[in-house]
């Protein structure tokens, strides 16, 4: 029992160890910028605005991600050509950016192509 017991502790042990690992940033680069409709905001009886989100192309060597603010009031505007290094936090990406720490939420991905010369 004692045996099954300290075998049941050590898995769970080193599985934490691994979990709780940090990730490894990966470098990546903004490659566009555009503004598109997340939304709409009451503005009283019947009458409701469209709600404009800055969604930004960010593409490794393998994949190309779309990402955009979590809230339209975070509106800063990153310049295409940005290099960044992120980690993914679920559905997130967290990045550093001209000094700045930046969150996204992730809305699509796709695989980038074998460039052919």
């Amino acid at each position: 029992m004692k045996k099954i017991f300290l075998a049941i502790t050590a898995l769970v042990v080193i599985g934490a160890s691994f979990s709780s690992a940090a990730q490894k940033p990966m470098a990546a680069t903004i490659i566009s910028e555009a503004s598109v409709d997340c939304g709409t905001k009451n503005q009283g009886k019947k009458q409701s605005t469209s709600v404009l989100c800055q969604q930004y192309t960010v593409r490794t060597a393998t994949t190309e991600y779309q990402i955009r603010h979590p809230k339209p009031s975070n509106q800063t505007i990153l310049p295409a050509n940005t290099p960044i290094e992120f980690t993914m936090d679920k559905d997130k990406m967290k990045f550093k950016a001209n000094g700045k720490k930046y969150e996204f939420l992730v809305v699509g991905t796709s695989a980038v192509g074998a460039q052919t010369k």
